[in-house]
């Protein structure tokens, strides 16, 4: 949503778009989840008094609003795209099928999953780490508005440490609220590493696979 309180922010939207082809470029099979918080955050309308399940709807296809923006800018950038919703709606999206989605992978395609896990009481964190394990992938990158994982938020504590490397454990123990328990737990059964990352960092996304990124690493151990 860029500097907006809520909504969509074209030049945002374009900029991470920008991020995503610089990656494509290198030669790597990509396949994103995107979150619907800019629109609708369900935990929020739940804690406003509406129902959990019906909010977690809402957010859901808050994600598949996002996606087919993400979608548009990436095409636009030559980049072709699918966009796959665990939530059926033929008219604007293909339905998620696993191979389909594998296909369109090997085809170059980037592959964005909309609607989350299709239920609710699951975040897209979760949704992330399980699309993940199905494609096979060989690594998870979170982006989010700093460059690692953080002892606290360190735009509100200045001297929160910051850390290169945690494990899976580490992460669970000492809440750092890097993705929920979910998201981790199932990383770690399939032993998908975690790399957090700002996606407000210009080619913060492509300097990863580059060798010279600033990221932390979740994984089993050393």
């Amino acid at each position: 949503m860029g500097d907006r309180e809520y909504g969509l922010d074209p030049e945002t939207v374009e900029r991470v778009a920008a991020e995503v082809q610089a990656v494509v470029a290198l030669g790597i099979e990509v396949c994103l989840v995107i979150g619907g918080g800019n629109i609708f955050r369900g935990v929020s309308g739940a804690a406003r008094g509406m129902e959990r399940a019906s909010a977690d709807y809402m957010g859901m296809l808050a994600t598949v609003i996002n996606s087919l923006a993400m979608q548009s800018s990436l095409e636009r950038l030559g980049v072709q795209t699918r966009v796959q919703s665990a939530i059926p709606m033929s008219t604007v999206c293909e339905p998620y099928i696993r191979r389909r989605a594998i296909r369109h992978m090997e085809k170059g395609r980037v592959v964005i999953f909309g609607a989350g896990t299709g239920n609710p009481f699951f975040t897209t964190d979760t949704a992330a780490a399980l699309r993940a394990s199905e494609m096979g992938c060989d690594a998870l990158l979170k982006g989010t508005k700093v460059d690692g994982v953080y002892s606290a938020d360190p735009n509100k504590v200045k001297d929160a440490l910051r850390y290169d490397r945690l494990t899976y454990l580490e992460v669970l123990s000492r809440d750092l609220q890097v993705m929920d328990a979910a998201a981790i737990s199932l990383a770690r059964e399939s032993k998908i590493p975690i790399l957090v990352f700002s996606i407000t960092e210009h080619d913060g996304f492509a300097n990863i696979f580059r060798g010279c990124g600033r990221y932390t690493v979740v994984t089993e151990g050393e």
